[in-house]
């Protein structure tokens, strides 16, 4: 690979555990609504609500307890009691507050890469909770720039590459996202690589077929950037 100069990071679940603590959250509102239906229907209910507000609430903690609520009072037949919704509200509260875990190897990946590269973080998300889960990290002093997009496609990338002033030969993306970390990134001549988290939303999940017509290497831990580079 030849010596980028601009290396940019997805944020969670590439620096940092998330996705565990969505499920966790989403398990937690089935059982409370589990009065009303079973958990798996809720489960499935859930990820429509969800899926179906991202154009109007896009990503994150409380585009998802704003889903959560919604849905909680379809399947209550508009008759939710306010001790449920209070419940949903600490669910969201709980998610915001959870510790940072970061991924194994990751600050000694940066600390090596920060000598060669300029690093930049590129994320979905809510920009209050994304902003403050970099500054809890840790993590901040490494990037140059974040950028919190609000979806994350070829048009998304291409303007954070023109405002930065960044060429697509210049520019690396890092992510566990095919979806949204590698595939628009190739698309727009730039290059990435995916580094495959153990849980990832449905949302994100890409075709075998849609995969196998695109070239990317794919590490097994974020630990082997740095040789690969």
């Amino acid at each position: 690979m030849a010596k980028y100069k601009v290396i940019a990071f997805d944020a969670d679940d590439t620096l940092w555990v998330n996705e565990p603590y969505f499920r966790e959250a989403e398990d937690q509102f089935a059982k409370l609504l589990s009065i009303y239906e079973t958990e798996n229907k809720i489960q499935q209910e859930l990820y429509k609500v969800i899926t179906g507000n991202i154009p109007l609430y896009g990503y994150g903690v409380k585009s998802c307890i704003l889903s959560m609520i919604q849905c909680a009072t379809e399947l209550s037949n508009n008759k939710l009691p306010a001790t449920i919704t209070k419940q949903i509200l600490e669910i969201g509260k709980n998610m915001l507050t959870k510790p940072i875990e970061l991924l194994p190897g990751i600050v000694e990946v940066l600390e090596t890469l920060s000598k060669d590269y300029t690093l930049i973080v590129l994320t979905k998300g809510d920009l209050l909770d994304q902003e403050k889960k970099l500054e809890r990290s840790g993590l901040l002093n490494y990037f140059h720039h974040v950028e919190v997009m609000s979806e994350k496609n070829p048009e998304g990338y291409q303007r954070v590459l023109n405002h930065l002033d960044i060429a697509p030969k210049d520019f690396l993306m890092i992510g566990n996202s095919l979806k949204s970390d590698i595939l628009p990134v190739l698309e727009i001549g730039a290059k990435a690589i995916h580094v495959p988290f153990h849980s990832i939303w449905q949302f994100e999940t890409v075709a075998q077929e849609v995969m196998d017509i695109h070239d990317y290497p794919t590490l097994s831990s974020i630990k082997k950037i740095v040789n690969f580079l």
